[in-house]
């Protein structure tokens, strides 16, 4: 019912422009120098009010209904459900929910549940049913008032280009705001729960132990402060991030070099483009190919020569992600190397430099503050992998700095434990303070970077 409401919303606003355009028309019998606006815009002014006041109609009434639905059905729930504990009445909840829904669930521990999960569900249908018909109803009802309305203000003294205009700026402001606010409130979330757990856990056993287990020490909902020592956590992430780069920065370096004064003008066109189809590849798939391809590889090439190296190694982890940085690296530097000033190399040439002299001698320290930003933004990203390091490093934590063996990240056991069978008060708490120790790295890693290019802008624009 949502989607054709939609539709109908959206089949509104493109009749409430050809209407507004076309009463334009008709209001001045063809003398549009009497118009203070064009027709185009007077259609346009129309089309924004309906769609914008529809959708936000639709917006808010299914929002409204979300809530009406879940009061409803926990108005529904039996005495002796109420009785069950705050988790036990949500998953109550949440497989009632899925039975009207026709998706399949666990079997109920005894018959009175699954009497209970399936008289809730008939409640959950019913209201969803009653809820969609309502808010289908207000929202094309309202967009049609405001298409009549709008078609209605139609006049040749009517400022509808002005109005147009406040429009849509005020909705880029509004735009902006959320985007700010929901930033603000990620930020705020994260620190309050941090907070939280620092309260029942001390910052220096945090910062500074070398056990990480948290939830094998829980008693009783409480924490064993030995237990959530993350050192292993962040040696195996700037271990991995180490030889990501390692990886990345030469290759990517050298890229752009060769991109920027070596290669031809028809090599460029296809290489960079080529290069930098690198980056749109998914995360999941370079992490598949580190698990699959190249630890294996890795494993059998340390094997045949006498090393030991574990299956999930932190070699396969920071290779592959290095590759995937690559075009991350080469893009940024490459911008970078040809917005030098074309003075300089002619300078340069002009002294009897050759063209190696002149890259090691003058492009390349000329452009090093924005080579230097380039790294710290993909040593950024490398911290805050995700799926690479899921999917091809351990999963125990592993204090060495052997890259031949299996290590974890502070992202890998941050999934762990918000993926995990475990109570969510109890693996939030670990989960925030490594969310926010790794918010606080990759935000400081990018002002540096971002400072170090205002410099570099400020030398050279």
């Amino acid at each position: 019912m949502l989607q054709i409401t939609a539709l109908v919303v959206v089949l509104l606003t493109l009749a409430a422009y050809f209407m507004g355009r076309s009463r334009a028309y008709s209001v001045t019998s063809g003398d549009l120098a009497s118009l203070h606006s064009l027709p185009g815009y007077h259609g346009f002014y129309s089309a924004l009010v309906t769609g914008i006041v529809g959708f936000a109609i639709l917006v808010a009434m299914t929002v409204a209904a979300s809530f009406w639905v879940d009061n409803a059905v926990y108005g529904a729930l039996p005495e002796e459900a109420r009785k069950l504990t705050d988790l036990r009445q949500d998953r109550l909840i949440a497989d009632a929910k899925a039975i009207a829904n026709g998706q399949i669930v666990s079997a109920a521990s005894d018959a009175r549940t699954e009497e209970i999960r399936q008289d809730l569900a008939k409640v959950y249908a019913s209201q969803v049913n009653l809820t969609s018909y309502i808010t289908a109803g207000i929202a094309i009802a309202v967009a049609l008032i405001m298409l009549l309305m709008t078609n209605r203000q139609v006049a040749p003294r009517f400022r509808a280009r002005n109005r147009s205009e406040w429009i849509v700026q005020a909705v880029l402001i509004v735009s902006a705001t959320l985007a700010i606010l929901t930033t603000i409130g990620i930020v705020a979330s994260l620190i309050g729960q941090t907070l939280r757990f620092f309260s029942s856990i001390p910052l220096t056993s945090f910062l500074f132990g070398t056990h990480w287990s948290p939830l094998s020490g829980v008693f009783e909902g409480k924490m064993n402060p030995e237990s959530v020592g993350a050192i292993p956590l962040f040696a195996g992430t700037l271990l991995i991030t180490f030889i990501a780069m390692l990886v990345a920065v030469p290759i990517g370096l050298l890229a752009a070099v060769y991109l920027s004064d070596y290669a031809s003008s028809s090599t460029r066109a296809w290489a960079k483009p080529l290069l930098e189809l690198l980056a749109g590849i998914p995360t999941v798939v370079y992490g598949f190919f580190a698990a699959i391809t190249v630890a294996p590889l890795i494993r059998g090439t340390g094997e045949s020569i006498g090393l030991t190296v574990a299956s999930e190694s932190a070699l396969a982890a920071g290779i592959v992600m290095g590759i995937m940085i690559i075009p991350f690296i080469s893009s940024l530097s490459d911008d970078v190397i040809n917005s030098v000033p074309q003075s300089l190399r002619d300078g340069s040439y002009g002294l009897g430099a050759t063209k190696a002299e002149t890259i090691t001698k003058v492009i390349l320290p000329a452009a090093l503050p924005g080579i230097v930003s380039a790294v710290l933004l993909g040593i950024s990203r490398a911290i805050g992998e995700t799926m690479i390091v899921v999917m091809a490093a351990g999963q125990g934590a592993n204090l060495t700095w052997n890259p031949l063996e299996a290590v974890t990240t502070v992202t890998v056991q941050i999934v762990a434990l918000i993926t995990g069978d475990t109570e969510a008060d109890t693996a939030a708490g670990p989960a925030f303070a490594l969310g926010f120790t790794l918010f606080c790295v990759t935000l400081i890693f990018n002002i540096i970077a971002l400072r170090i290019v205002q410099k570099y802008r400020q030398k050279y624009d």
